[in-house]
């Protein structure tokens, strides 16, 4: 037990000796906690450019223009009566949608006529076509109901139910409360896999072989700082951003636990394959955007080809995102996260028996680290 609690220690002295290694394991982790939630601090995109063709230039387009104009998600560029030279402001980029208010819009109200009104929304960007069209379908369901209220006794003409929406998890709606909480456990997965990669790799250099206590000091030194890492993420910057959070508390403290040691585990094996510290950033560093958009989050799995897939579903990073969105944002039921758990636990514990086979007993690497 001393041995073990030297070692453990001293890896935390290593940590702090390496200036790169610190950076990486520690310091990143609170300068990615507060660099990706400010970058995203509005939630929303606003004050988005378009341009409204009105043809008809009646007190019915004078009024829905005038709600548009209180949107803030819109900006009205320009108002025309030219439809062809609007969309030449949007393939010029001047402007991101189209609002088209026709010649006979006053009548097609009259008479309860279905369809009119146009909207075209470049489609380069989703985020913004969903603000868009949620800022112009508010706006003119307000002013077409204003207006259909006054040839209500001359009209059979109803407007339609409103639609509203009531989003269950991610209450704001908002880019920074979808993104983050996909984005925090892959913090944690890359800066554990790095930092143990650069140190094992650099112990590696002057053919180190580590006892047993020494293995094990390393792996609970990293096991401990992921575990903080994961906590200090998933209560004090949740809570800070007022990010969904604390959905199923017992069963994330359970988790963590179980994710960290895994991706410890995982980072043991890689630093073991390494001959150099450099060598953890040349095969590494490049892999976190493809490790999110495999997650499902960005894009559904489902949607994805079947060897694609298959392969997916064998990252610990697919399996440990969704997981703690299940946990943390959703508040779902410990019981209906347990296959992670398990695949999260037997994976872990597959690579931690490679990893020890290759660190500690294996037979090549007789030299002792300086």
């Amino acid at each position: 037990m001393k041995k073990f609690l030297h070692y453990y220690f001293e890896t935390f002295k290593n940590i702090f000796k390496n200036s790169s290694i610190l950076t990486t394991v520690i310091l990143s982790v609170f300068f990615y906690s507060f660099f990706y939630p400010t970058a995203y601090k509005a939630e929303h995109a606003e004050s988005l450019p378009i341009v409204i063709v009105d043809e008809e230039q009646s007190v019915v387009t004078s009024t829905i223009i005038a709600q548009v104009t209180h949107s803030p998600n819109v900006e009205i560029k320009a108002v025309t009566a030219n439809f062809l030279e609007a969309q030449q402001m949007v393939r010029n980029q001047k402007a991101d949608g189209i609002l088209y208010l026709p010649e006979n819009l006053s009548n097609s109200i009259r008479r309860g006529e279905v369809g009119g009104i146009g909207l075209y929304i470049s489609t380069a960007y989703f985020l913004k076509t969903k603000d868009i069209g949620l800022g112009l379908a508010t706006a003119i369901e307000n002013a077409i109901r204003e207006q259909a209220q006054r040839f209500g006794q001359i009209s059979h003409f109803r407007p339609e139910l409103s639609i509203h929406q009531i989003p269950l998890f991610n209450t704001l709606s908002g880019y920074g409360s979808y993104i983050f909480p996909a984005v925090a456990p892959l913090i944690i997965h890359q800066t554990i896999i790095l930092g143990l990669g650069m140190l094992i790799g650099g112990f590696r250099e002057h053919h180190w072989r580590p006892s047993a206590p020494e293995f094990w000091g390393i792996f609970a030194c990293f096991f401990s700082i992921g575990c903080l890492g994961c906590f200090y993420l998933f209560g004090f910057i949740f809570w800070l951003n007022d990010y969904p959070h604390g959905g199923n508390f017992w069963g994330m403290l359970l988790a963590v636990p179980i994710y960290v040691s895994c991706i410890t585990a995982l980072g043991l094996f890689f630093g073991s394959l390494l001959d150099m510290s450099e060598r953890a950033g040349h095969f590494l560093v490049f892999t976190s955007i493809p490790l999110f958009l495999l997650s499902g989050i960005a894009w559904p799995i489902q949607a994805m080809p079947l060897w694609i897939q298959g392969f997916t579903e064998s990252l610990p990073s697919t399996h440990a995102i969704q997981l703690f969105i299940q946990l943390n944002q959703m508040g779902t039921l410990s019981y209906f996260i347990l296959p992670k758990l398990i695949f999260l636990g037997c994976a872990g514990a597959i690579f931690l028996i490679i990893a020890y086979y290759r660190l500690v007993m294996h037979p090549n690497l007789s030299r002792k680290k300086p």
